[in-house]
């Protein structure tokens, strides 16, 4: 039971790893990543659509990554060479991905409430533990949050991400292109959170509407609850992973109410986040326009 327990939390933090190292290397540089909702969203309708018409796992990946991309791409202009608000654009790449996306699911399959099924990776009939083992997704996902740790730590890209992050003027006094390493980092951004909705999508071998289902926020708040350092970013996915497959587990045993069961992931988010702000500094330069 501990086995399934832990590979069910796994199965379930993954999607949340994968939006967190998107928002904490958008944040490091000093974008918003309100946009972790959208990006997962766009990335799951993408992965289904490459999928289903290139008949192919792996082409979903490319398809779902190329939908984060272009996501990443329209808020890093809006919020870069505009200097739009980020919150505001945030918000309103969110409600562009639920809105695209239930159009051209619409479209693509004439449904308005979720697609065929396409293909995956792992077969029927699979163990839970052997599915797990079988999604190359998993083990970058486990991989994810200790190699951006080293790429921010320890590279000359990730120094000039924390620069242009912490005091941008003075990043451009000593020749860092600030504009171009913001543009870099939020497009990133965009492909690691469009993985979490690649895998979600690939995993349940469909795309239904709005499926992201707020994870994209609940991985926000994983980046804040750890102090946008990514290896306590992580921790903290797999914290509130564990948390909802209490969740699911409660449901199946009918102890508590459901409505009360279905609360807890959302409570202890909550509670980790309250708990930390107030008490930890996010980069200076977050939400500040003008580099």
């Amino acid at each position: 039971m501990i086995l399934l327990f832990l590979a069910q939390t796994l199965r379930i933090a993954i999607p949340f790893l994968f939006a967190a190292a998107g928002g904490a290397l958008s944040e490091r540089a000093g974008i918003v990543a309100l946009t972790l909702e959208g990006f997962m969203l766009g990335g799951a309708f993408g992965a289904v659509l490459g999928s289903y018409y290139g008949g192919s796992a792996w082409i979903g990946i490319a398809a779902g990554v190329s939908a984060g991309m272009a996501l990443g791409a329209i808020h890093a202009v809006a919020c870069i060479r505009f200097r739009a608000d980020q919150v505001v654009t945030g918000v309103a790449i969110n409600l562009f991905a639920v809105g695209v996306t239930r159009f051209f699911l619409d479209v693509a399959f004439q449904s308005s409430s979720n697609s065929p099924r396409v293909a995956g990776f792992g077969g029927e009939g699979l163990s839970a533990l052997t599915a797990l083992a079988a999604n190359p997704l998993v083990w970058m996902g486990v991989a994810v949050m200790p190699v951006l740790a080293f790429v921010v730590a320890r590279t000359t890209f990730g120094l000039r991400v924390r620069a242009v992050g912490e005091h941008p003027q003075a990043a451009a006094s000593v020749g860092v292109p600030v504009t171009r390493v913001r543009y870099v980092a939020v497009v990133w951004s965009g492909i690691l959170a469009s993985l979490g909705g690649v895998y979600l999508a690939l995993d349940q071998h469909q795309f239904t509407d709005n499926m992201t289902a707020g994870r994209g926020f609940i991985a926000l708040a994983a980046v804040i609850f750890g102090r946008w350092h990514p290896v306590r970013a992580g921790i903290a996915c797999l914290l509130f992973a564990a948390a909802e497959t209490l969740q699911i587990q409660l449901q199946a045993a009918q102890v508590i109410p459901s409505q009360f069961v279905e609360m807890i992931p959302y409570l202890l988010t909550i509670i980790a986040v309250a708990g930390v702000v107030g008490r930890s500094r996010p980069p200076a330069a977050l939400n500040q326009a003008d580099a």
